[in-house]
């Protein structure tokens, strides 16, 4: 095993860090808004606005985000009234396209999970809420958004997970995130194990560390399912497990 070139190699690649984690963090951040917009037409927009949101979902989660990839940074320019508009600038920019293609793509799918977290709102803790006065904004952020979000997150970390990865197909159009720059280092050694295996745990490390940030978030809106320990007759203190086998 070549250890110098393997450090070499991780050198290079982190260096492509930043632009993964700008791929993932614009396109998550885009889709969710894009999400929560195709929820809300969906749950409150009539049939026409609602028809829309099924379909953009459809199309979305039931084609493969490579060729999304494609009809946007190849397709577009191919319309002058594209490349005569405003958003030209932006279209012509392999990196916005990436961007542009991860975030429809990632909104169709998190338009469902944040669609089934409000379906496990129960409309009984609505009517509790409304009961004590609670309605509108301070109904949302007491009540439903804890709810929601304690019910879509292991969903939603599976999602977050995926994009991660996703953002390897930027490399396609040109855009040298981490496996991007892997791909132009093995065309210049020719060395295709040692490269992929440094960018392999390069993924690995940055999943690791999301999937830790969601489980602590996870934790911290998770209260009262945790064991609460107690005090027992001796003085001791025990859990809700340990009392069970006593």
């Amino acid at each position: 095993m070549d250890f110098e070139f393997l450090a070499s190699t991780f050198v290079t690649l982190v260096k492509a860090v930043p632009t993964t984690l700008e791929l993932f963090g614009a396109s998550v951040v885009l889709g969710a808004l894009l999400a929560i917009v195709l929820v809300v037409m969906r749950t409150v927009g009539g049939p026409i606005l609602s028809a829309f949101s099924r379909v953009y979902v459809f199309i979305f989660r039931g084609s493969p985000l490579l060729i999304q990839m494609f009809l946007i940074y190849y397709g577009l320019g191919q319309f002058a009234v594209i490349r005569d508009s405003f958003a030209w600038p932006v279209l012509r920019e392999p990196y916005w396209c990436a961007v542009l293609a991860l975030a429809f793509c990632t909104a169709g799918y998190q338009a469902e999970i944040i669609r089934g977290g409000l379906q496990a709102v129960p409309p009984r803790e609505i009517e509790a809420a409304r009961s004590v006065g609670m309605s509108g904004f301070l109904l949302v952020r007491r009540i439903i958004a804890p709810i929601t979000l304690r019910a879509m997150l292991p969903a939603y970390s599976t999602e977050i997970i995926l994009m991660v990865k996703s953002t390897a197909l930027a490399s396609l159009v040109t855009v040298w995130e981490v496996t991007g720059t892997a791909q132009r280092l093995i065309s210049q050694t020719y060395r295709t194990m040692e490269v992929f295996l440094v960018a392999t745990l390069i993924y690995l490390v940055i999943n690791f560390i999301i999937v830790r940030l969601i489980a602590l978030l996870e934790h911290r809106l998770s209260p009262h399912l945790r064991e609460r320990p107690r005090i027992s007759g001796e003085g001791r203190t025990v859990t809700s497990l340990e009392t069970s086998h006593d």
